[in-house]
């Protein structure tokens, strides 16, 4: 595409945080009417590129300049989210900043307008958010406190707030990871029609197939530096991973199951409420395999995970884990052989202020590699620590440092190390790359894979469909709180399960459907 004259610039820009460089020279111009994708792997220094870009970080070099109403290019002063705002640079975080006791509408107004007026306008907001959630696609209940949404939910309101405040520049870090697909094709339209009316877009992704088909240019960073920006047109995944990672993208290979013995039942079961209630799902999964649950958020996915995970209580129907009835709380479904991979992993998985290593071992406090005579063995779990560290490649200042330090990628590795010790006989993988680079992707597929193969069930529960096909030997549809029957994967393709997910049976699906009617 013709290019017009930048609308924002980036010279030179520098950040350090101690002996780690996150950002080194880099160079970025951005176009009104221009997407551009930001590709890198977990800790290359994206995000902390855009939070100095929105104020959040100064850096320690470099300059940064967005055209006034002339065209002209002006300074604009670092530091200070307000004057990135007053700019018209909006920002949709890869982490939510959300008041959870708010309602998505009033979350919202708190960016917009003023809160100690006599009346707040709530109808004219509201009005303008109808339209909006018209042209994306982006459906929520704005009157629901933002603690009972889902994920997705939230991070669709996160996407309402910025497109409201009128950015000229609308930064959007991997905004469609809790989308399902059509969903997400009605954002890229929503984009699309922004950026013909200048709306300069930069977007962060970890899939490259939607950088490939929403950006004009991509711009890829590892390890700090600026190694790649080149036009969409003409790229490819190969040729992008190599950019990424240094290397060529290793493939998931799909796998045969081994048709173990039951590992998990369920037998009608329900519970949970509203968006999050499950209703009357029954399936088994086998040791050997691994079953996808596909869904758009807020379906059931919460209730379902939370019964497996020992967080929610059933209303009716039987679990059992391997022929057994399943635990009530946590600690009992870990006592049962259950390893837990969170949907949100700041959230439900870890405790920020304790390190590395004291939340490897956070689940097994009383067991007594961990623990003699009710004192830590702080000189084993540290040695367990690095152990971990190496076997899964956590990059990481050390098992005493903070565990918020790490980027999401490293965090959901050290995760995925405490889910595994011991070899759990089922494992649930809730959104387990939710947000990762595709090299911290493929290790959690090749984990996922390998632990399938040494005869545990997986219960993988996500919202990228290519995720599910390239892993997954059968596939169920969670819609309204309502599970299908799992089919094989070999029977499935994309179109069929996202019509199934948005409550359409069709093709391998449809006679379930019939059936029910």
């Amino acid at each position: 595409m013709a290019l017009a004259p930048p609308l924002l610039r980036l010279r030179g820009i520098g950040m350090r945080f101690g002996d780690l460089i996150a950002n080194d020279g880099i160079d970025l111009d951005v176009a009104a009417g221009e997407i551009v994708a930001l590709l890198g792997e977990n800790g290359a220094g994206k995000t902390t590129l855009m939070n100095i870009l929105f104020g959040h970080y100064v850096a320690d070099a470099g300059e940064i300049a967005i055209a006034d109403e002339a065209g002209r290019l002006a300074p604009l002063t670092q530091g200070s989210p307000q004057a990135a705002l007053a700019a018209g640079i909006g920002m949709v975080h890869q982490h939510f900043a959300l008041a959870h006791n708010l309602s998505g509408l009033e979350n919202i107004m708190l960016g917009t307008v003023p809160l100690f007026g006599l009346r707040l306008p709530r109808r004219e907001v509201r009005a303008r958010l109808k339209q909006l959630i018209a042209e994306t696609g982006l459906a929520v209940d704005l009157d629901t406190p933002v603690r009972a949404l889902s994920v997705g939910e939230r991070q669709r309101i996160e996407i309402l707030k910025a497109l409201s405040r009128r950015a000229r520049v609308l930064v959007l870090d991997e905004p469609t990871a809790v989308l399902a697909p059509l969903d997400a094709e009605h954002l890229f339209g929503a984009i699309r029609t922004l950026a013909a009316r200048g709306l300069a877009v930069i977007f962060i992704s970890h899939k490259l197939s939607e950088v490939l088909a929403l950006a004009h240019r991509i711009v890829v960073l590892r390890h700090g530096r600026k190694v790649a920006d080149l036009p969409a047109e003409g790229a490819d995944r190969e040729t992008l991973a190599r950019h990424m990672i240094g290397h060529a993208l290793e493939r998931p290979e799909p796998t045969a199951p081994r048709a173990g013995p039951p590992v998990l039942e369920l037998q009608g079961v329900t519970c949970g409420t509203g968006r999050d209630r499950l209703r009357d799902a029954t399936l088994t999964l086998r040791g050997g395999e691994i079953v996808g649950i596909a869904g758009v958020s807020g379906n059931g996915q919460r209730g379902l995970a939370g019964i497996l995970s020992g967080l929610e209580r059933r209303e009716s129907g039987r679990v059992l884990i391997c022929g057994e009835p399943a635990g009530a709380t946590a600690r009992q479904m870990v006592a049962r052989g259950v390893g837990r991979l969170t949907e949100d992993r700041h959230h439900d998985g870890i405790a920020g202020d304790l390190t590395v290593a004291e939340n490897l071992i956070l689940e097994r406090t009383r067991s007594p590699q961990v623990q003699r005579h009710g004192l830590l063995r702080r000189r084993a779990i540290r040695a367990e620590a690095e152990a971990a560290i190496r076997a899964f490649d956590v990059r990481c200042p050390g098992p005493d440092a903070p565990i918020r330090l790490l980027s999401g990628g490293n965090i959901q590795k050290l995760l995925l190390a405490r889910a595994l010790h011991g070899h759990p006989r089922l494992i649930l993988a809730n959104q387990p790359t939710r947000g990762l680079d595709i090299g911290a992707t493929g290790e959690v597929h090749r984990r996922l894979q390998e632990a399938a193969a040494g005869g545990a069930g997986v219960l993988l529960i996500s919202e990228d469909l290519d995720e599910l096909l390239a892993l997954a030997h059968r596939i169920a549809v969670l819609h309204a709180g309502h599970l299908t029957p799992a089919i094989e994967t070999a029977r499935l393709d994309v179109q069929t399960i996202g019509l199934a997910m948005a409550g359409h049976a069709a093709g391998a699906f449809a006679p379930i459907e019939a059936a029910a009617s």
